[in-house]
């Protein structure tokens, strides 16, 4: 029964990491829309980056939270019920960044151009803190009594490790996104995006690296794990600096990794700790699912998962070249009489 939970707690971890890697430079790309483009052609560099990729990103957040919900439905229903205003708004941030992307380029009016653009860096901003929130409020813990139920109202989520959390978010996105941004374009936006990657990437990361090292005073063995991250940090710095951003890309993905590696190993065996006692606290063992359950789970996710990942892989191959403002066509504009 162990053994069956501790692979599907590894994997949903893996699935919230997968999630922040890839949905967070789309995340961090749509909050700089507004402030590292000038012109409107630059603004469409910036929305072409993502375009072919972005929906196909946030399916790893529908899933972590679906294998959630099949796999820990005691952690589910304890944690989703403890959150509902924060989920609230992060739903909220999800439907508007997505309604902006799609929007966007329905109206040529300066004024429709920069609502949409605001609603894209606002909805993204959101999604970034709450998610952050969430992972930093699940490895933290909730006050929770023996029943498994919330104690102090619906804002007994609010603290530091939530703040930490989602200021680590929109951190992390934002240097994730510039150092996409250095991958995928050419000329001034590349050289723009990798001078504010530089500049960004020490304060965009205090709120994780402060996450991340609250795990050192579970094991003092993740020491090592903490350090393997701050030196993937440092590399990803030079890298960028090199004007290596490949190389910066993953060593960044490596950064998150071992952070998040750390933060739930220490939490392990508890998948959502209690604050008021930790015997109240969810284990691997007294929220999972039934043995059946996990092993049905764990075939399907065998044959499927490679299928999904094989799938992005070709998109990202097809969709490898770096964007130029010369690569962006004038704006289509159809003529009254085809509308109507």
């Amino acid at each position: 029964m162990e053994m069956l939970a501790t692979i599907w707690f590894v994997l949903i971890i893996v699935l919230w990491t997968g999630y922040l890697f890839l949905d967070g430079f789309d995340l961090g790309v749509g909050m700089l829309m507004p402030v590292l483009s000038r012109t409107e052609r630059q603004k469409r560099v910036l929305l072409n980056t993502i375009g072919p990729t972005w929906d196909g990103n946030e399916v790893w957040l529908i899933t972590a939270a679906g294998a959630t919900f099949a796999a820990f439905p005691h952690w589910y229903a304890s944690l989703f019920s403890a959150l509902y205003i924060p989920l609230t708004l992060c739903l909220l941030a999800l439907i508007f960044r997505a309604v902006a992307i799609e929007y966007r380029g329905k109206g040529h009016s300066r004024a429709w151009k920069s609502f949409w653009t605001w609603a894209m860096a606002l909805g993204s901003a959101g999604t970034a803190f709450f998610v952050g929130a969430l992972l930093a409020i699940t490895s933290s813990g909730l006050p929770l009594n023996e029943h498994g139920d919330i104690v102090g109202g619906a804002f007994a989520w609010f603290g530091w490790p939530a703040v930490f959390g989602g200021l680590g978010g929109i951190g992390f996105a934002l240097v994730h996104g510039l150092i996409f941004l250095g991958l995928k374009t050419q000329e001034h936006v590349r050289e723009k995006a990798r001078r504010w990657a530089m500049r960004l990437m020490l304060p965009g990361s205090v709120g994780f690296l402060v996450w991340f090292s609250l795990s050192i005073t579970k094991a003092t063995w993740l020491t090592a794990v903490v350090a393997a991250a701050l030196i993937a940090l440092a590399a990803t710095f030079f890298a960028v600096r090199a004007g290596a951003e490949k190389t910066a890309f993953a060593l960044h993905g490596i950064y998150l990794g071992s952070g998040i590696f750390a933060v739930f190993a220490g939490a392990y065996p508890n998948v959502l700790p209690s604050t008021l006692d930790p015997a109240d606290s969810l284990t691997i063992a007294s929220a999972s699912s039934s043995d059946y359950t996990l092993t049905v789970m764990l075939v399907a996710t065998v044959i499927c998962l490679p299928i999904i990942i094989g799938y992005q892989i070709f998109s990202y191959r097809m969709f490898l070249g770096r964007i130029a403002e010369t690569h962006i066509p004038e704006a289509h504009r159809v003529p009254v009489a085809i509308r109507s």
